[in-house]
């Protein structure tokens, strides 16, 4: 007898129960990927990717405690279309 694994991607809007389908997969073993977290972990102090927005976008989009200021980043971003380039 053969076993097929599947690849399931959540995908929806913003309270859409994204969370709460992964949370269910998750209580029956399923392995969870959660790009949402990802994301936040890569611009963590010390990691590459926040070093490299400080290069492109300045220390103003850090607080004072070396966190990513996504607020502040946002007003730039969408601020300033060559930003987005």
């Amino acid at each position: 007898m053969s076993t097929r694994a599947y690849r399931v991607g959540l995908t929806g809007g913003i309270a859409s129960g994204k969370s709460t389908a992964a949370k269910f997969f998750g209580a029956l073993g399923v392995p969870i990927l959660d790009s949402d977290q990802i994301a936040r972990d890569v611009v963590e102090p010390g990691q590459p990717p926040l070093g490299q927005l400080v290069e492109r976008f300045g220390p103003s989009i850090l607080t004072p405690d070396g966190h990513l200021d996504r607020p502040a980043l946002r007003e730039i971003v969408f601020s300033d279309p060559m930003a987005r380039a």
